[in-house]
C-alpha cells in the first residue's frame, strides 16, 4: 500500500474529534498501531478519559471514515485504554517487571488466534509435544484463564502437587511440563473475573509454579485481543507468536486484529498456521471443506505460511503427526533467525 493511502487514512482520522476532547484523534495521539496490508487496514484508538457511552459511536465513526477511502478492502478498529510508553515495547517497559522465572526459560512462543473455534489449543498442545520430542525441555501454559481447555484435551483430572517452597509443580504429560488454571478449579465452575483478576491469575501461573529450566515455554493464549494479551506483552519476554486460523476468507479480519495487537506490542509474528486445511478421503482424494485460502491469506498479509494441518480427529494431542514435526522445526528455525 502506498504512502499516499497512509496519509489519506491519517487525514480521515484527523477529521474526527472524540467527545470530550478538544483535539482530533491524530492531534491527541489517540491513533496507534496502524497496519496496512493490501487494502486491509487495522489500527487502535486509545480511549483513556473518554466517556464509555461514547466509545461504540467513536469506533463506528472512525471505521466508516476510513472505509470511505478508495481501494480499501476492510477496516478493523480496536479500542484500548492503555497508553504506550515512550515508543518502547510494552514488554521492555520500565513500569513493569519481568518475573525471575524467565531467567530459567530460554524461549517463549505464544500461540494465538483472532477468534475461538479454530483449534488453537489443539495446535498449541501438539506443537509443545513435538518440540519436546525433538529434544527440547518444553513447558506448556494454558493462558486462557476464562476458559481453560488443557485439562480436557490432555485428559488430566488430578490436582498439581506442592513443592517444598509451596509452589505448584507442573503436571508432566507426554514429555511436557504443563500448567492450567483448570487444574485448580472445578471443570463446571464459571470463571467470572474482571481483567485485573485474570491478569493476576496468569502471573501466578508463572511466578508461583516450580517450572524447571526450559528450552521452550509454549503459551496457549485466549482467543481475540484483551487483558491477557496485554499482560503477556508487558510482563513476558515473548520470542515470537504464531497465529492459528482456518482457510476461510471470513477469518481474514480476525487475523488482522491479532497482527495489529502483536505489532503494537512489538512481539514478532513468526507466521500463520492454517488449521483444518484439508481432509483426506478414504479413496485418496484430498478435500478442502473450508476452501484453499490459507497460503493466499499468508501471502496477502506478508507472513510465513508455517503449516497446513489436516482435519483429522485421529491426530490427537501427542505431536507425532508429521505436520507437527515439520511445524516444530520451522518455528525453531524462525526463533533462531529473529533472535
Amino acid at each position: 500500500m502506498s504512502e499516499l493511502v497512509e496519509k489519506d487514512i491519517l487525514a480521515a482520522l484527523d477529521a474526527i474529534t472524540a467527545s470530550g476532547d478538544t483535539q482530533s484523534l491524530i492531534a491527541a495521539d489517540r491513533v496507534q498501531g496502524l497496519v496496512l496490508r493490501d487494502g486491509n487496514i487495522g489500527f487502535s484508538i486509545e480511549v483513556d478519559g473518554l466517556a464509555p457511552e461514547t466509545l461504540n459511536g467513536l469506533k463506528a465513526q472512525a471505521e466508516k471514515a476510513v472505509k470511505n477511502l478508495s481501494n480499501v478492502v476492510s477496516v478493523t478498529c480496536i479500542l484500548t485504554a492503555h497508553r504506550r510508553t515512550q515508543e518502547k515495547p510494552l514488554h521492555n517497559s520500565t513500569n513493569t517487571e519481568i518475573p525471575t522465572v524467565f531467567k530459567r526459560i530460554k524461549t517463549v512462543i505464544a500461540v494465538a488466534s483472532g477468534k475461538g473455534g479454530v483449534g488453537k489449543s489443539t495446535v498449541a498442545i501438539n506443537l509443545a509435544t513435538a518440540l519436546a520430542k525433538a529434544g527440547n525441555t518444553t513447558g506448556l501454559l494454558d493462558a486462557d484463564i476464562y476458559g481453560p481447555s488443557m485439562p480436557h484435551f490432555l485428559g488430566i483430572a488430578e490436582k498439581p502437587q506442592l513443592s517444598e517452597d509451596k509452589n505448584l509443580i507442573p503436571i508432566h504429560v507426554d514429555g511436557i511440563h504443563t500448567m492450567s488454571i483448570g487444574y485448580l478449579v472445578d471443570s463446571e465452575q464459571a470463571m467470572i473475573w474482571r481483567g485485573p483478576m485474570a491478569q493476576g491469575a496468569l502471573m501466578q501461573m508463572l511466578e508461583d509454579v516450580a517450572w524447571p529450566d526450559l528450552d521452550v515455554l509454549v503459551l496457549d493464549l485466549p482467543p481475540g485481543t484483551g487483558d491477557i494479551q496485554l499482560t503477556m506483552a508487558q510482563r513476558i519476554p515473548v520470542s515470537g507468536a504464531v497465529l492459528v486460523t482456518t482457510p476461510s476468507d471470513l477469518a481474514l479480519a480476525d487475523v488482522i486484529r491479532a497482527i495489529a495487537m502483536f505489532e503494537k506490542t512489538q512481539v514478532p509474528v513468526l507466521g500463520l498456521i492454517e488449521n483444518m486445511a484439508y481432509l483426506d478421503a478414504p479413496d485418496g482424494t484430498r478435500l478442502y471443506p473450508f476452501g484453499e485460502g490459507g497460503e493466499a491469506m499468508a501471502k496477502k498479509l506478508k507472513l510465513a505460511h508455517l503449516a497446513a494441518l489436516p482435519l483429522d480427529a485421529a491426530i490427537g494431542t501427542n505431536g507425532s503427526h508429521e505436520a507437527f514435526k515439520k511445524l516444530a522445526a520451522r518455528i525453531s528455525k524462525s526463533i533462531k533467525e529473529t533472535a
